[in-house]
């Protein structure tokens, strides 16, 4: 591995880390230049925006999602491998919260390189061919409105926005999978 390399590796860990312990709002270049030693300007050699290297902070947390979620491992029907993808989808935001939001904060992100929507476009992929194969009409609508309400149950839950509801919110996942194939 070069010098340029490992500067550029050592400044995404450290903005992971920073994301993962401080959150978003504290996810600034200077914190991620003092967390890693180097001057503030050290990272304009590697990302010529602050956003850029937000964008290769998220590019790894995508990547992260991708593995988690992997190939769906249930035996079941494909309706059960949904809901196991759902689950994995939830357990991710329950876990790793911070970097979830900036995995999806496109308006952040947009332009800034790593080109993170082609990256997340295996993902849904991968539901629209598990929604084909229940026999689901129209599987790419279907796929963008089980993937928006997996995401918003997803949001939800670590917003502590249902706190009030006296729920498990991966308990509602086979309901919402279900109904997107009804």
């Amino acid at each position: 591995m070069s010098v340029v390399d490992s500067l550029r590796d050592r400044l995404v860990v450290a903005g992971v880390e920073l994301l993962e312990t401080e959150g978003l709002a504290e996810l600034s270049l200077r914190a991620i230049t003092r967390r890693t030693g180097v001057s503030h300007g050290a990272p304009r050699r590697y990302f010529p925006t602050h956003n850029a290297l937000l964008a290769a902070i998220a590019a790894t947390g995508l990547a992260d999602l991708a593995r988690d979620l992997g190939t769906p491992t249930a035996a079941g029907s494909a309706e059960e491998q949904l809901i196991e993808l759902g689950v994995r989808y939830l357990a991710f935001a329950r876990t790793r919260p911070a970097m979830f939001q900036l995995i999806f904060r496109h308006d952040l992100l947009e332009g800034a390189g790593g080109n993170l929507r082609q990256t997340s476009l295996p993902l849904l992929a991968t539901i629209t061919t598990l929604i084909e194969q229940t026999g689901a009409a129209d599987a790419p609508t279907r796929t963008i409105t089980l993937w928006t309400n997996l995401h918003g149950l997803a949001t939800l839950t670590i917003t502590n926005a249902l706190a009030l509801l006296d729920a498990d919110p991966a308990a509602l996942i086979p309901g919402i999978v279900h109904t997107h194939l009804s």
